[in-house]
């Protein structure tokens, strides 16, 4: 979908004070819908680079990278010379640093009237200065069954879709009304609203999409898991047909998985309009 809207931010200029995880993957998509994109780097790199490489080396992709000292005079010229032609700045950093720069959102919108300041942070002002990662924005809402530790990194990944989707409403509110804001995207909140399935119960352990429905579960195959997510009607009756089950209990289905290969069972779900996947 991106690809098709890859002309949508054409003429757009982004400049990215950002580091880790959900600033970079959000410029990134932002470069993907055409923005032209200057990232800004400590002098020593961005700690994504030393985690993931690979990932790193994938969120840079046509994107600038200027690495500055920020605490010098020097580094603070150049910065003030990229915000002067730029419609949005996007910041994953803490608001005293910030401050401390001479980019509080008051000091940015004297100089710089039509830019837009799309804020990431872990929790929401006033509080946009606690210390915080993915691991505790997860703790907060709810999203981690102990001892396991994630498999993903919602509380990121959610703020990145968010820091997209408020850079968008605010550029057509700038052309809409001529007035550029500054919009607050906090980790712990986009992370909270991803976890809705799980707080209105439909996904804990005795929600219909949390195990207790026998159609939507996952199960051991010969050779591992499969994940079968039959919710419809239609999907119901394909798989009494496959596997020759009128009553389809947990111990049933569980009966017959173990039967075969994860793989196999994935083909045979695509060749009978099954929702059958490999756990991978």
């Amino acid at each position: 979908m991106i690809d098709a809207l890859a002309e949508t931010l054409d003429g757009i200029t982004v400049v990215a004070l950002v580091q880790n995880i959900p600033g970079p993957v959000s410029a990134a998509r932002l470069r993907a819908l055409g923005a032209h994109v200057t990232k800004i780097e400590p002098l020593r790199g961005d700690p994504l680079e030393l985690a993931s490489a690979s990932w790193y080396a994938a969120v840079s992709n046509g994107i600038e990278i200027v690495r500055l000292d920020l605490r010098e005079p020097g580094a603070l010229r150049t910065l003030d010379a990229l915000l002067a032609p730029a419609d949005v700045l996007l910041t994953s950093v803490r608001a005293r640093s910030l401050e401390r720069i001479g980019a509080s959102w008051d000091s940015l919108h004297a100089r710089y009237p039509r830019l837009i300041h799309v804020a990431i942070s872990g929790e929401a002002p006033p509080h946009d200065d606690r210390a915080g990662h993915d691991l505790t924005y997860q703790a907060h809402a709810g999203t981690i069954a102990p001892p396991a530790m994630p498999r993903t990194l919602v509380g990121d990944m959610a703020a990145t879709e968010r820091a997209v989707s408020a850079t968008l409403g605010a550029l057509l509110l700038r052309e809409r009304t001529g007035r550029a804001t500054r919009v607050d995207v906090s980790i712990t909140g986009a992370a909270a609203d991803f976890a809705q399935p799980y707080r209105y119960g439909l996904t804990r352990a005795d929600g219909s999409l949390g195990g207790a429905l026998p159609t939507y579960a996952i199960y051991p195959a010969e050779d591992g898991w499969i994940a079968l997510a039959a919710l419809e009607p239609h999907f119901i009756e394909r798989l009494q047909q496959l596997l020759g089950i009128e009553v389809l209990t947990h111990e049933a289905l569980r009966e017959v998985f173990v039967r075969r290969s994860a793989a196999e069972w994935e083909r045979l779900g695509e060749q009978h309009d099954v929702p059958l996947a490999a756990i991978r």
